[in-house]
């Protein structure tokens, strides 16, 4: 029984010497908040994005993308840095210098954050320091460009998806399948950023892709900016849009036969339709299906047999 006692005593001690030989693991500090600025216009941050600004010790921004009228919710005293100016690893030091001081940066960012914006680099470096991250959405700029042009991307029984996409050829290599051409072929609405500087390879992709030269597009430039451009024109007329008005940066394109639709009718409001909320109308209900029904049949291929063969 005395053995016993002195195991249990020894095992104790030891626990307790491993204890206070192993330091606690420090809580990650600071804090790197990537905020979604917009297409520019200061006013379109949401309130969540601002109130990251205001409460920053550091701000990096895009300067050359972002508003300068973003940085009136920074506070006094705030430290101000241009991303123009900055790779990706001077960007990171100051990561580590506000996990090191328990600093709050905001690093802004034009549009929203999971488009193009070289984000998750950054938070894969920002989970290898141990400082804690956030991502607030901003508006992108395909979404700013479609209110600016009064348009729905989606439409009933024309477009149902849209495609965000850019021309390969540029600085980062596009994935195999991914090429402007390929989603094409599908002939819905299409957002194509980066592409304005080769207009020309863009209009053949469309082209090759099964777009018709009528199909309408929708051109903006520095959208949301006091110097926006926003001009409709045709696939057809796309190249020769772009070089009339001298656009090679900054510039989308929205493309689509749901740019020019009209007289189509979703369901959403339809009396036929119900949901948890309202109740279909009777009658509203039976012409509805009767629509629906008719629809189906002039969509429906013809699978009469063949004659055998035999």
């Amino acid at each position: 029984m005395a053995e016993a006692t002195t195991d249990k005593a020894t095992e104790a001690t030891t626990d307790k010497v491993t204890d206070e030989a192993t330091p606690p693991t420090p809580e990650a500090t600071g804090k790197v908040t990537f905020v979604g600025a917009g297409p520019g216009a200061a006013d379109l941050l949401t309130f969540r994005a601002a109130r990251a600004i205001a409460d920053a010790d550091i701000v990096i921004w895009a300067a050359s993308l972002v508003q300068a009228e973003v940085l009136d919710h920074a506070r006094g005293g705030a430290e101000i840095l241009d991303s123009a100016a900055m790779s990706l690893e001077d960007v990171v030091a100051v990561y580590a210098r506000a996990a090191a001081d328990g600093l709050k940066v905001a690093r802004v960012h034009s549009g929203d954050p999971a488009l193009w914006g070289g984000t998750q680099e950054q938070l894969d470096r920002c989970a290898e320091i141990g400082v804690a991250t956030e991502v607030v959405p901003g508006v992108s700029s395909f979404s700013a460009v479609a209110a600016l042009a009064r348009r729905e991307l989606t439409i009933p029984e024309v477009a149902q998806s849209v495609i965000l996409t850019r021309l390969g050829g540029g600085k980062t290599p596009m994935p195999p399948g991914e090429e402007v051409r390929e989603f094409a072929r599908h002939g819905t609405t299409m957002a194509l950023f980066l592409s304005a500087a080769r207009s020309g390879q863009l209009v053949r992709e469309l082209l090759e892709g099964g777009y018709p030269e009528s199909t309408p597009v929708v051109v903006a430039y520095q959208a949301t900016w006091p110097e926006e451009l926003i001009v409709t024109c045709t696939v057809g007329t796309l190249e020769e849009t772009v070089k009339e008005h001298r656009l090679w940066k900054h510039t989308l394109f929205l493309v689509g036969p749901a740019l020019a639709a009209h007289g189509t009718r979703s369901h959403l409001y339809h009396p036929g339709h119900f949901h948890g909320f309202r109740r279909a109308e009777p009658g509203a209900r039976a012409r509805l299906r009767a629509e629906r029904a008719e629809r189906d049949a002039r969509q429906e291929p013809d699978v009469r047999a063949e004659p055998s063969g035999s």
